[in-house]
């Protein structure tokens, strides 16, 4: 896939994460699932905080602060599927202490500013080196376009657990 379906398929992920958010209960988007698990407010924080870190890390790449290293078969192979495998995935220490309860402003301000920021990085990704790459917590290490790739990839999965939480409210308020 080229960066440039990415970068194209990363706009329309986003204006999903910002067409969802409006439908969104108010009431309901701070609250926690009956069954546990984080909130609507807590994944749009993760999302995109974390999206946000992943393009800092691609703007390193970009601009050739990282290192010449490999990236592991297995990563690439995520990265060639578009997904990653089938399970619940516990957040990288690194990003759990940063989670936090948002309002739907605080997460429509944060969508804008990854937007832009994605819009940025995309003009300078092509000058990038392949060679050069940073440490992902936990795939490795990647260059500007798996980076890219990554995003999407984070960005569908937790689009998956909106869902979750959804269905959780869904569930709740039959059963209430």
């Amino acid at each position: 896939m080229s960066y440039t379906s990415v970068f194209s398929s990363l706009k329309k992920i986003s204006a999903t994460y910002s067409t969802r958010l409006t439908v969104i209960p108010d009431r309901d988007f701070k609250t926690g699932p009956a069954k546990g698990g984080w909130s609507y407010s807590e994944v749009y924080a993760h999302i995109f905080d974390a999206s946000m870190l992943s393009l800092d890390t691609l703007e390193d790449c970009v601009s050739g602060k990282g290192k010449i290293r490999s990236t592991p078969l297995v990563t690439k192979l995520i990265l060639l599927f578009g997904a990653l495998p089938p399970g619940r995935y516990k957040t990288p220490e690194i990003l759990a202490g940063r989670v936090k309860v948002i309002t739907k402003e605080e997460a429509r301000k944060m969508i804008s500013n990854f937007t832009e920021k994605l819009d940025l990085a995309y003009r300078y990704i092509d000058k990038s080196n392949p060679a050069i790459k940073t440490l992902h917590p936990r795939m490795g290490y990647l260059n500007a376009r798996q980076w890219l790739r990554f995003i999407e990839i984070h960005l569908k999965h937790h689009l998956k657990q909106l869902k979750r939480v959804e269905k959780s409210f869904n569930f709740t308020s039959l059963r209430g």
